[in-house]
């Protein structure tokens, strides 16, 4: 998926494990199937799940990015509704690998499809109460750190541009010109800055029996506009349930119109680079687009 990705083999995964997590040598490895583009994922054992970041090289931070989400883990594993991941280690650079790496406890779930819980009621007010709970966590008076999602739209402008300046075969960026200018330049009348989880992706939900059971992949988490976390009304809610999230969250047309807006930038950056690496991925980027505009 992308030019700078590093593969890694369950041999190679196997081999780091016995070095430096030596309670685990033996116990058998195999990768997972996955539709992420940020990790490359391994079940250990029957009790962890392994997670070798595709692109070991693109954050030289990357080791205390890293550790950060795993303190977020801790952090939100507090106060969410839902399981979220729980770390159990953080491993280092070694043979057939260059960067971090990092253990969690396995989850049992199903990633969330539009075509199980898109429509869902009970889905939407479950995915509501996750947003609810992020928003009401403590911030210590932090906002904005002034890079990733969660600061104005504006910050995404030039990206988003460019997007569509390539992608007139693949979508209707006519339209969605517009659409981005007018959620772009939407005011946010309050500044208060909240929790949030800014992945929200369907990817990153997991599911038992139709209700949501936990909320993975944290490396996005931060402080910023509660805007961000609307994404999954268009990426994959359907339009009963999508208002059924609305109502749950009492959200204003300023702060959905920038939902919106998010939702619109992260599917249409997404579809030209995805488009022909990552089908599924590709899928949901159409179908945001869509939605966005419906």
């Amino acid at each position: 998926m992308h030019a700078d990705q590093v593969d890694v083999g369950a041999d190679v995964v196997a081999a780091l494990v016995a070095e430096q997590f030596p309670r685990w040598r033996g116990l058998p490895v195999r990768p997972l199937a996955s539709t992420g583009t940020v990790n490359a994922l391994f079940r250990l054992g029957t009790e962890i799940v392994l997670r070798f970041p595709l692109r070991p090289f693109a954050d030289p931070g990357l080791d205390a990015e890293l550790r950060r989400e795993q303190e977020h883990a801790l952090l939100l594993a507090a106060h969410l509704p839902v399981e979220v991941p729980e770390p159990l280690g953080l491993g280092a650079p070694g043979a057939g690998y260059p960067g971090p790496w990092t253990a969690y406890r396995w989850i049992a779930g199903e990633t969330a499809a539009a075509d199980q819980v898109g429509g869902s009621d009970a889905f939407a007010r479950d995915l509501a109460d996750v947003v609810v709970a992020l928003r009401g966590m403590d911030t210590g008076g932090r906002s904005w750190p002034g890079t990733g999602r969660g600061g104005p739209l504006s910050s995404q402008d030039a990206d988003v541009r460019a997007s569509l300046a390539v992608s007139g075969g693949l979508t209707d960026t006519v339209a969605l010109t517009e659409l981005w200018a007018r959620c772009r330049d939407t005011p946010r009348d309050d500044l208060t800055d909240v929790w949030i989880h800014a992945d929200l992706m369907p990817g990153n939900l997991l599911v038992r029996n139709g209700r949501l059971v936990a909320v993975i992949d944290l490396g996005a988490v931060g402080v910023g506009d509660p805007a961000v976390d609307l994404m999954p009304a268009w990426n994959l809610l359907d339009a009963g349930a999508r208002e059924t999230y609305r109502r749950a969250l009492g959200v204003d047309d300023a702060t959905w119109e920038r939902g919106r807006g998010w939702a619109l930038g992260q599917a249409v950056n997404a579809l030209p680079y995805y488009v022909d690496t990552n089908p599924v991925m590709a899928d949901i980027a159409r179908r945001t687009l869509r939605a966005v505009l419906g």
